[in-house]
């Protein structure tokens, strides 16, 4: 796996902030008035298009600072589990051994200078390795999400990602 860190120059506040408007939190209201109505994929196709509008959101909130801080710590972290469901059923549905990397584990950190650093594993690896060109492919296309993603908040990382 490649890990990839992106310095991003922006005050730690001021990017998960960003970061968290452009992911926003996982509304499970919508899915679940879906399977209790009958609704069918394409529905929560159109409910994850609604609450995902730069194409992931975020399941989980791992806030390392309050969790560390009491152990004399003083570097800022949240670590995030982003996706969205549509896309890891593409990919499901050839491995389900795909979930293993899905979501996908991202984490913010503070450096010396106060500015956040944006760290995850390179997707195209993490699915690539399970040897299966559809979910390889869904890697790749999540690999530019990503990008995208960091783009909206503010920050060119698609040489890191290259």
């Amino acid at each position: 796996m490649t890990r990839i860190d992106v310095a991003t120059g922006i005050p730690y506040d001021d990017f998960v902030t960003a970061f968290e408007q452009a992911a926003p939190a996982f509304d499970p209201g919508p899915v679940e008035l879906i399977s209790e109505s009958g609704g069918d994929w394409d529905d929560v196709r159109a409910a994850i298009a609604v609450n995902a509008p730069h194409e992931l959101i975020r399941y989980a909130r791992i806030n390392g600072t309050a969790l560390l801080g009491i152990a004399g710590h003083t570097t800022r972290s949240i670590e995030y589990l982003t996706g969205n469901h549509v896309i890891a059923e593409s990919m499901f549905r050839h491995d389900p051994r795909a979930l293993l990397y899905a979501p996908l584990r991202m984490l913010i950190y503070s450096d010396e200078d106060g500015n956040a650093v944006f760290s995850m594993h390179r997707p195209s690896d993490e699915f690539g390795s399970l040897g299966i060109a559809e979910v390889t492919k869904v890697g790749e296309d999540l690999d530019r999400i990503v990008v995208d993603l960091l783009r909206v908040c503010g920050v060119d990382a698609s040489q890191d990602f290259a």
